[in-house]
């Protein structure tokens, strides 16, 4: 199941139900079914411990500095397995939790439990799950801890193959919200049908062919004194996914009835999504274009829940992510309120011994995508009271829009070439240049569309930030497991903080020991006071498979995504300790 990670295992004796000891014998043990005489305890440990210094640098008032300066969090995984049966649980404890995660977690307890039984293609599940249907535009049940994001479903889970290429999937549950469950309670049913595996005719085409459909509902009492909200709200989609050699196009369409929530502000607007993806390859040679259009999507299954709280679907990004410091800092926040978006991307590779490969071949990877607004009207709206001259959109239709049209508002726009070369047994060059546009008051400060259409100069009136990044990562091989990586980066713009400058060093000696020292370097920034450094130093160890790691230094401010979903991290100054263990 996805979030339990496992490695190596411990081998136990179930007690025997005659009461007999089991058999000890040399050879190992034999399994019997369902309790048989032996099985499996797998999982993971993680503990993070965290020490907070004040810094009034990064944190003149004093905001975001913890009342408890010293915080750790931590998390044991437990699975047992025993022939077609698997149970798990597991433990989280927050003491109190640490800087940039949700507040909700706090406290200790046993948030994900559960058992699950598979025997003549029939697959059950009864407690926590995760769970996907298709791309997840209606379902997606995962965790990701770095963002503090689990909506594990808790409930009963049954997956069934009645013939081959058939797979069917239901699913019932409340979402985990910390360490209770949501309000909402959610349903849902999967089908997809493989035709490959099914039809003799299609087994040896060159044709790969998938379908899919899927139906989802959420279940939530309504008691609201002013608007009739919908307590069953459904939504369903299909898919299709057509394969030839290296041609792919996958797409998937989905719709979903009217949902009042917090996200839409009330409004009684039916929502839909569509995901296109068209993808080639051949050696040395690959290609892809997606288009995207979210139209009303945000589906919770608690509409007054906010952030990442209660999500019942996911809404995949179609731009790139970045994991270099600086580039990063500007990350895109999916909108699930509505939004068109594309990309495209191309990667060729040079041959050996010709002129732009050299002698051991050049990669380059071009990539652009974009994401606008919906072109939207709207609707006349209604006094926020009777005879208030202040109106909302609440209990309204909210908007019309038009379908591929994007509309006037540009939330951002991300242009990058990446060029990987190796020029010698020894080193390796990674050169990156990023061209951003970025919509700072819509993707961190929240600022509706219809806050920006209705004020003066109405889109005319949106400010973005442009910027200009670069990045060499250079790679040089000492000797066998000897290695230094070092990364320059330099990110330019007139808005927001200004310029910065970045430069790491990081010595590992595989597999056991690295040791890095980085520095961000804010020169550009309008205030003065505010052109700080940022220093952070590591060390990392592991012990077959325990690893240990030691950070201390600075954090910067900024947002922190992971898959389009992301999070504000506040400035910080301490020392990091992280302990990880498998077994």
């Amino acid at each position: 199941m996805a979030g339990l990670l496992t490695c190596s295992a411990i081998s136990i004796y179930a007690q025997n139900p005659s009461g007999t000891s089991p058999d000890m014998s040399g050879g190992g043990s034999t399994n019997n079914g369902l309790f048989g005489e032996a099985g499996e305890i797998h999982g993971n440990f993680q503990s993070d411990f965290q020490l907070y210094f004040r810094d009034p640098e990064i944190d003149p008032t004093g905001e975001f500095f913890p009342d408890e300066r010293f915080l750790a969090a931590g998390f044991t995984n437990l699975v047992y397995t025993n022939g077609n049966f698997e149970a798990g649980l597991r433990y989280e404890n927050y003491q109190n939790n640490l800087l940039g995660l949700p507040e909700g977690f706090r406290g200790q307890g046993i948030p994900f439990r559960y058992a699950r039984f598979k025997k003549d293609g029939l697959d059950i599940t009864v407690g926590n799950y995760y769970e996907q249907f298709g791309s997840g535009m209606l379902l997606r049940a995962f965790e990701e801890r770095g963002l503090g994001l689990d909506n594990a479903l808790d409930g009963v889970r049954l997956r069934y193959s009645p013939v081959k290429g058939l797979y069917i999937k239901g699913v019932v549950g409340r979402q985990r919200l910390y360490f209770e469950t949501t309000e909402g309670i959610v349903r849902g049913i999967d089908v997809e049908h493989n035709l490959n595996e099914s039809f003799k005719g299609l087994s040896q085409s060159n044709w790969l062919i998938t379908t899919g459909a899927s139906f989802v509902s959420k279940y939530e009492q309504a008691n609201d004194p002013f608007l009739n909200l919908p307590e069953n709200v459904g939504a369903y989609g299909g898919r299709l996914l057509l394969q030839n050699g290296g041609f792919a196009w996958s797409t998937e369409g989905v719709y979903k009835i009217n949902d009042p929530s917090a996200d839409n502000n009330y409004i009684f607007r039916s929502g839909n999504g569509l995901l296109s993806t068209l993808t080639y390859s051949r050696p040395r040679l690959g290609m892809m274009v997606a288009f995207k259009r979210l139209d009303d999507m945000s589906f919770r299954s608690q509409r007054d829940a906010g952030l990442i709280d209660a999500q019942v679907n996911f809404l995949p990004p179609t731009t790139k992510l970045h994991t270099y410091t600086l580039p990063a800092l500007y990350p895109y926040a999916v909108q699930p309120t509505g939004e068109i978006a594309r990309q495209a991307e191309i990667t060729y590779t040079f041959k050996k011994k010709s002129l732009l490969g050299g002698r051991y071949g050049t990669t380059v990877a071009v990539n652009f995508s974009d994401a606008y607004s919906l072109d939207k009207t709207l609707v006349d709206e209604r006094p926020i009271a009777e005879g208030s001259e202040v109106t909302t959109p609440s209990g309204t239709s909210g908007y019309t829009a038009e379908f591929f049209t994007p509309g006037p508002i540009k939330y951002f726009q991300d242009f990058n070439v990446e060029i990987k070369k190796t020029i010698s047994r020894k080193w390796k060059a990674t050169l990156s240049y990023f061209n951003f546009e970025y919509n700072q008051e819509v993707l961190e400060r929240g600022v509706t569309d219809r806050a920006i259409l209705l004020r003066e100069g109405g889109a005319e009136s949106q400010q973005l930030v442009y910027i200009n990044a670069a990045v060499v990562e250079l790679l040089y091989k000492i000797k066998p497991r000897h290695s230094l990586r070092m990364e320059f980066q330099g990110m330019f713009t007139q808005q927001d903080r200004g310029d910065w400058a970045m430069a790491l060093f990081e010595y590992s000696v595989s597999p056991k020991w690295f040791f890095a020292i980085q520095n961000s370097y804010n020169y550009g920034n309008p205030d003065p006071d505010r052109r700080s450094v940022y220093p952070l130093g590591s060390v990392g160890f592991t012990l077959k498979t325990t690893r240990f790691q030691l950070n201390y230094g600075r954090q910067m401010e900024g947002i922190f995504c992971v898959g389009g979903i992301c999070r504000v991290v506040p400035p910080s100054n301490g020392i990091t300790l992280t302990v990880t263990s498998n077994f």
